[in-house]
């Protein structure tokens, strides 16, 4: 069985750097999932707030910096029972990072890292099936299409949503 990620993990890829999460980063990602184009794609927050929830639970958090900025963060869970190791993982970016390149590399380093150093064998990701952007930046690593799960993720508004899961081999990293 594997282990946990490290909660010292920091990551490079060639335009971002992946680190944990910091005292004062939860403001920062915040703001950041209050951004129209950021928003509409996540469901309604609890009481406790839309970053508060991002960061709860079991799923490792990293914060995705360009610059020395923070634009973004990522979360992986495993599964870690040794007949379906494998793991999945989210993101979101500030609107100011999008389109530069920026999802692909945190998304290259991680799965990298996840590949070849906790040696999992299969990737997961599952984007609204209406995030155009979004998936085109998780095929640019490699990801492909498996699915559609119908009425998948509850909108804010309580209506249901379609998801599309991608998966990524190991051998599919580009």
């Amino acid at each position: 069985m594997t282990a946990a990620i490290p909660g010292s993990l920091e990551l490079t890829g060639q335009l971002v750097r992946l680190r944990p999460v910091r005292p004062g980063d939860e403001a920062r990602l915040a703001a950041i999932l209050a951004e129209p184009s950021v928003a509409r794609w996540w469901t309604a927050a609890s009481e406790a707030g839309a970053a508060a929830d991002w960061l709860a639970g079991e799923a490792a958090h990293l914060v995705i910096e360009h610059e020395g900025t923070v634009v973004g963060s990522l979360q992986v869970e495993q599964e870690l029972h040794p007949d379906y190791e494998s793991a999945s993982i989210d993101l979101f970016l500030a609107s100011s990072a999008q389109g530069r390149g920026l999802g692909p590399d945190a998304i290259r380093a991680i799965s990298r890292y996840l590949i070849e150093d906790r040696g999992h064998h299969r990737l997961t990701i599952d984007p609204n099936v209406a995030n155009e952007n979004a998936i085109r930046a998780y095929a640019k690593v490699g990801f492909r299409p498996v699915g559609v799960m119908r009425s998948y993720e509850k909108n804010a508004d309580g209506t249901w949503h379609d998801n599309l899961l991608m998966d990524l081999l190991a051998g599919e990293l580009q």
